[in-house]
């Protein structure tokens, strides 16, 4: 029985060391899957984190590349920074006479420039770009030189618009690279409007002549596919081939990624954003103190005690260090004063851009200054005295 009992021991102890290999290799592989990225298929790649604009991939990301209708990123964004977005008007019977992909726009229809963006974004409409530059502008080349202009404040050095749908077949004067591309959804989505519209997988809206309602689609099918994705902007042409521009929110972090020429987009922005957020992880910014005393004008103390929050963002592995913390706070006080009362703020600033800011506020509370009774003179006090004998 002993030695049936220690060979079964054995036995056991040989499967515990096989399982324990099998494991070590599994998680071996597992963690190679989970922290290095390899064949991403595009031509032009990349991947950042929206709040520091930190690269943490590419692949030939700053080669200059067609990026077929990811060019109505900028089309959109100058029409949403436009008054009246609601205002309704006709559509130029000329702009909508263009190929491709459309929002179903004809001649006489009555539009407003919001939902001209929603054809842009949504199923790609070439007509809705066309007649959102005519509106704006007046005509398509003069919009594309506003494109242009923009591209160059945003520092876009190696972007040139030809057209605002970005239909390219006949130029090879319309490209940019996946870094441009990046910085260009980086600045769109910091416009509310934007950031909504590009978000949606369909929307409900209502245009023609007369108007009525109908639906559009979004083509962006990642919105589905992967968890987490809010936009922005797909796009293809016979030159250009798929291009995908997307973002991504996890745990308070906001990634973006670009593919150019790119056959197999929707796989590829699921494994790069699955890598990237592999290098993030919550960290707390550098801030030399939380408490301050600011001078108290009129109280019972001369100085009050304030204090701000700490902050923690999704960062980057180790880019904490690199945020610089500025303190912008009043010189005092007038009292009485109360608690939770805000003085000023700090801000957190990543290669000189604001990136999160907290209020400083008092953490007590200080009462004012009981006046002191004035005095009486002597002639007062007679005055005071006679008026009571005559009373």
């Amino acid at each position: 029985m002993d030695e049936n009992y220690n060979k079964g021991v054995s036995e056991l102890r040989f499967v515990s060391f096989v399982s324990a290999l099998i494991i070590a290799f599994l998680s071996f592989a597992f963690k190679a899957d989970a922290y290095e990225l390899s064949g991403v298929s595009a031509k032009g790649a990349i991947l950042i984190d929206a709040a520091t604009g930190e690269v943490l991939y590419e692949k030939n990301g700053y080669e200059k590349l067609p990026m077929a209708s990811t060019t109505k990123i900028m089309s959109a964004l100058l029409a949403l920074e436009q008054g009246d977005l609601d205002e309704k008007f006709v559509v130029d019977k000329d702009a909508i006479k263009v190929e491709g992909s459309s929002m179903g726009l004809q001649e006489g229809d009555i539009v407003t420039m919001r939902t001209l963006v929603y054809g842009m974004l949504l199923p790609s409409g070439n007509d809705a770009a066309n007649c959102a530059a005519v509106r704006i502008s007046g005509s398509v080349e003069a919009f594309v030189q506003l494109m242009n202009e923009r591209a160059a404040e945003m520092g876009l050095t190696s972007t040139h618009f030809v057209t605002p749908s970005g239909l390219d077949d006949y130029t090879d004067e319309h490209y940019s690279t996946a870094y441009d591309m990046a910085s260009l959804a980086r600045e769109a989505l910091k416009n509310e409007d934007f950031r909504e519209i590009c978000g949606k997988k369909n929307a409900k809206l209502e245009f023609g002549n007369p108007p009525y309602e109908r639906w559009l689609t979004n083509s962006n099918k990642l919105l589905a596919m992967c968890d987490g994705v809010i936009g922005v902007k797909t796009g293809f042409t016979d030159k250009a081939r798929r291009c995908l521009v997307s973002a991504c929110e996890r745990d308070g972090a906001t990634l973006i990624c670009v593919t150019l020429n790119d056959p197999d987009d929707w796989i590829d922005h699921t494994r790069m954003f699955d890598y990237g957020f592999s290098l993030m992880s919550k960290q707390e910014l550098p801030l030399e103190t939380d408490t301050f005393e600011i001078g108290a004008v009129g109280g019972t103390a001369d100085t009050i005690l304030c204090k701000t929050d700490k902050v923690r963002l999704t960062l980057p592995d180790g880019k904490a260090e690199n945020v610089t913390c500025k303190i912008f706070i009043q010189p005092f006080i007038y009292c009485p004063a109360a608690e939770n009362v805000q003085v000023g703020r700090a801000e957190y600033y990543y290669n000189g851009e604001l990136i999160a800011q907290k209020p400083v506020y008092t953490a007590q509370s200080v009462g004012g200054k009981t006046a002191e009774p004035k005095k009486r003179g002597f002639l007062q006090s007679c005055i005071e005295k006679a008026k009571i004998l005559f009373e």
